[in-house]
């Protein structure tokens, strides 16, 4: 007798039904694993780029006029964040990105916390205004330089020597505030290169700290305009304080005038 099991012969339509139900169930499964890569790849390039802007090179978009000619309003900047993280300091003539608050702003303004979350992510990758407590601007003074507007040529003077500030906006005098100030150690003076569209050290002298900028508050320093492409260029630097002398020890400070 034969007790092998016999199979049942099947309807070959519907195994052709079967394997269909199958396709059709097994799709989104095959679908799903490519969304997951994708957004794990898109979670890690937001990621990575969000680390090299906080700690190496922070795209900033340019919002006044403050910077004319050399910075346009909607430039987009790259800010070189280690150009002053290894015993380097801001030279005069570098255009740095820095924090005012404290300076240039009495103290951080409250807001929304999600909004400003939302507005700092999107400053980190140069998609939106930065923080109003960030500015960019030219050293003119470090610490120790004395710094005076205006000699009888109706140029600033840094440590006795006039300078020639060809960055300048063209029609703009060098200051038409008078002042005559020592930065004291640690310190910046700064100035916009549009003299007459910008508030900088000049507008926050009865400020405390006189307007003048803590170094620790230095972001970095600007150094490629990026966007829009016709103007992608490094930033020139400029020879305006080459002959100007180291501070004297015994140099005098004294108050502004005007």
């Amino acid at each position: 007798m034969d007790t092998e099991a016999q199979h049942p012969e099947r309807d070959p339509s519907s195994d052709e039904e079967e394997g269909s139900r199958s396709a059709r169930v097994s799709e989104p499964l095959r679908r799903a694993p490519s969304w997951r890569r994708t957004s794990l790849v898109g979670g890690a390039c937001v990621t990575f780029l969000l680390l090299l802007s906080h700690f190496v090179m922070q795209p900033f978009l340019i919002p006044s006029r403050s910077m004319e000619p050399t910075l346009q309003v909607g430039d987009r900047i790259l800010v070189n964040k280690l150009a002053y993280r290894f015993g380097s300091e801001p030279r005069r003539g570098d255009v740095v990105v820095f924090d005012g608050t404290g300076s240039f702003v009495r103290e951080e303004p409250e807001g929304n916390p999600v909004t400003g979350l939302l507005r700092g992510v999107g400053a980190s990758l140069g998609l939106a205004e930065p923080a109003e407590t960030d500015f960019v601007k030219r050293v003119v003074g470090t610490g120790g330089d004395r710094v005076v507007c205006c000699d009888d040529d109706g140029r600033i003077t840094v440590n006795g020597v006039p300078v020639v500030e060809r960055y300048v906006m063209f029609g703009d005098q060098p200051s038409s505030v008078p002042f005559d100030i020592v930065v004291p150690p640690g310190r910046l003076w700064v100035m916009g290169d549009h003299r007459s569209q910008s508030s900088d050290s000049r507008d926050h002298l009865g400020n405390p700290g006189g307007g003048m900028v803590p170094v620790d508050k230095v972001v970095g320093r600007a150094g490629w305009v990026v966007w829009p492409f016709g103007r992608w260029s490094a930033l020139p630097a400029t020879d305006a304080f080459g002959a100007v002398p180291a501070p004297s020890a015994g140099g005098h400070g004294a108050g502004a005038h005007g």
